[in-house]
């Protein structure tokens, strides 16, 4: 592309004794160094505009204190200086890394100031598959030494989940294959969360989705689902990368609610696989997974009645067996109550003579009380006793009186002995 012309020249013709190609150049209007840059930046822009630039990364230091990230795209032969401005490296799906070989794409411009040209990044990603997988399994080790991976946070998928919810595209097979599988299966209320399964984007709305189903509330307007299918079809490890990205993987590792993946075919393997609770070969698998065959439990559950009918059945006839054993082992009734009645005849028949001798008995007896009661009535008994009582009574106050008199004439000897002593001895004295 032919360059910008300058402007007006700013002297006069070479004069007529000056060589020919000395004339040619002399005739060439002047260019300022500023005119020149721009021109060229011009040209340059618009002869490459948006350019995809493979190569490596070198001397990549992180961000500048700008936010802004200055480094060089190289390869076997030649280098050229890259940047990526603060807002887009903010948004970089895969950010920079020293000696990573990638794809930029971007656009190509000059730098006045040192008259240099540069590409202007846009998006990055990894150059091959060797690229990407080397950067699936880095991350792949991150996420692991954290814990995202271990068993003891997988839960259990419900047997029959009230509403399944569905993170993927509207379009396409993946839906149908899910609507349809569910509807052969066990029909059950379907909520879509339409997202961009690839491209730039994707991962945060995938991840924005995984959030907002566990953002219902229970009960609310929205049936919150029992259940996730996070899906897509096949494709290449760049179309499937959204479902590799930190954010992804983070939302799917904290669902309260009970997650499967379903990404690609069964060959294909995310990082979401990894985190959530059950993973699917398809997202067909993952519809099977979701709900139980409708007809396999109404067969189960005749046959589990038919079961539970015959096993009520059986013991039914073991309790009416045994009660037929038992009436059998009972005596005949007749005969049972004949002996009895027997037994209470001769009763009744002895009955009569025993209350008339015991009546006997007792007059006797009672005839016997009464003679010794007037033999010996009970006024004089008492008298008797009330007598010996006070024999019984005098008898130690007599006792108590005399011992006390013989040791009163006992003092009183003792004390007549003492004062003759005391006297004595005052009178020798």
């Amino acid at each position: 592309m032919p360059l910008v012309p300058p402007p007006a020249p700013r002297r006069s013709s070479p004069a007529a004794d000056v060589p020919s190609s000395a004339v040619l150049v002399a005739n060439q209007p002047e260019w300022s160094v500023g005119d020149l840059a721009s021109a060229l930046k011009r040209t340059l822009e618009d002869a490459f505009g948006h350019v995809r630039l493979r190569g490596e990364i070198s001397g990549f230091r992180g961000q500048h204190g700008s936010g802004h990230a200055y480094f060089s795209l190289k390869d076997g032969n030649a280098r050229i200086d890259a940047v990526v401005w603060k807002g887009t490296f903010n948004r970089l799906r895969q950010k920079p890394q020293e000696g990573l070989e990638v794809v930029a794409t971007g656009k190509i411009t000059t730098f006045p100031g040192k008259s240099s040209y540069q590409i202007v990044i846009e998006s990055l990603e990894p150059a091959g598959v060797g690229a990407w997988m080397a950067l699936l399994e880095e991350r792949k080790r991150a996420l692991a030494a954290e814990g995202l991976f271990a068993a003891e946070h997988k839960r259990a998928i419900p047997f029959l989940p009230q509403v399944v919810g569905v993170v993927t595209s509207p379009t396409g097979a993946v839906i149908r294959d899910i609507l349809h599988r569910l509807e052969d299966r066990f029909p059950r209320p379907v909520l879509v969360w339409p997202v961009r399964v690839q491209g730039d984007g994707a991962a945060d709305e995938i991840a924005a989705a995984i959030r907002g189903f566990n953002a219902l509330p229970p009960g609310g307007p929205i049936p919150r689902p029992d259940v996730l299918i996070v899906a897509r079809g096949g494709g290449s490890i760049e179309d499937l990368w959204a479902f590799n990205e930190e954010a992804v993987v983070r939302a799917a590792f904290e669902s309260r609610i009970p997650l499967i993946s379903a990404v690609g075919h069964e060959t294909d393997t995310t990082l979401i696989d990894f985190v959530s609770d059950r993973r699917a070969p398809t997202p067909t698998g993952a519809a099977e997974m979701a709900v139980p065959v409708r007809a396999d439990l109404a067969v189960a559950l005749d046959d589990l009645t038919r079961r539970r009918r015959g096993a009520v059945e059986r013991k039914l006839d073991r309790l009416a067996a045994d009660f037929r054993s038992a009436l059998r082992a009972m005596p005949d009734a007749d005969a049972f109550l004949a002996g009895k009645r027997q037994r209470l005849d001769l009763a009744e028949a002895r009955l009569a003579p025993a209350l008339a001798g015991n009546a006997r008995a007792f007059r006797e007896r009672f005839s016997r009380v009464l003679d010794r009661l007037a033999r010996h009535p009970p006024e004089l008994v008492l008298e008797r006793a009330r007598a010996r009582l006070s024999a019984i009574d005098h008898r130690p106050r007599q006792a108590l009186a005399n011992h006390a008199s013989r040791k009163g004439d006992a003092l009183s000897a003792l004390g007549h002995r003492l004062v003759v002593a005391r006297t004595t001895t005052l009178r020798r004295a």
